[in-house]
């Protein structure tokens, strides 16, 4: 049964159908699917099925742990989204509501390996000196959740240096509570360094250089 009404899978088919590359939705899961696992599972082959340049691709956390390790990946369900290259976008939980969003612009994304950033932006991420880990925590109700996303997943196509992560903050409440969540969106950024609500490229950026260099854009 096609969890997508039939007019959002048109929709999705035509926004799916100029793909420069093709993509793959590397999906984690495990036999005794968690609560939100198996709608995740079938949300990305139902993708699949609509257009010949996606792929899903499902794996088992436990018996597939070396191969979820090496994305990167500590917690189900759990979507890597690759193109030509794996440019460390990921999502944490179903990607629902507001988020499905979120999910069609990421293989839009690394389909096309654009980011479509800033001169400034991209300039500033080639002085990166160290990895940098962002994350996202979202609710699929909240209408500017996936503005945040995509920028942090702008910013992990633009460098190799960014792993940029949805988290679906209802399902994962144990992070919630670590990082402090109280409204979404709320991104975190190597741990130390917060932002509240969906900012701008420029304050984003200069957010990330602040937790990896200590400094602000425009301070050479």
């Amino acid at each position: 049964m096609a969890l997508l009404p039939a007019n959002i899978r048109s929709a999705v088919q035509e926004m799916l159908a100029d793909l420069p590359q093709p993509v793959r939705l590397v999906m984690f899961t495990q036999d005794f699917e968690c609560e939100f696992c198996a709608e995740t599972r079938e949300l990305i082959e139902e993708l699949s099925s609509l257009s010949d340049r996606v792929k899903a691709e499902v794996y088992d956390f436990v018996r597939d742990a070396e191969l979820a390790e090496s994305y990167g990946i500590d917690k189900i369900p759990a979507i890597a989204v690759i193109g030509a290259q794996d440019y460390g976008v990921r999502f944490y939980g179903i990607p629902s509501g507001y988020e499905f969003t979120s999910l069609i612009e990421a293989i839009r994304l690394v389909a096309s390996g654009n980011p479509g950033l800033s001169p400034a932006t991209l300039s500033a991420l080639e002085r990166l000196a160290q990895d940098v880990h962002i994350q996202v925590f979202v609710t699929p109700t909240c209408p500017y959740c996936p503005r945040a996303v995509t920028l942090a997943h702008r910013l992990a196509v633009a460098s190799p240096r960014i792993r940029a992560d949805m988290v679906e903050a209802t399902e994962f409440p144990h992070l919630a509570v670590r990082y402090q969540v109280m409204g979404v969106p709320r991104t975190v950024i190597n741990e130390t360094t917060h932002i509240e609500g969906a900012a701008p490229e420029a304050m984003v950026l200069n957010k990330l250089l602040q937790a990896v260099h200590g400094e602000r854009v425009g301070a050479r």
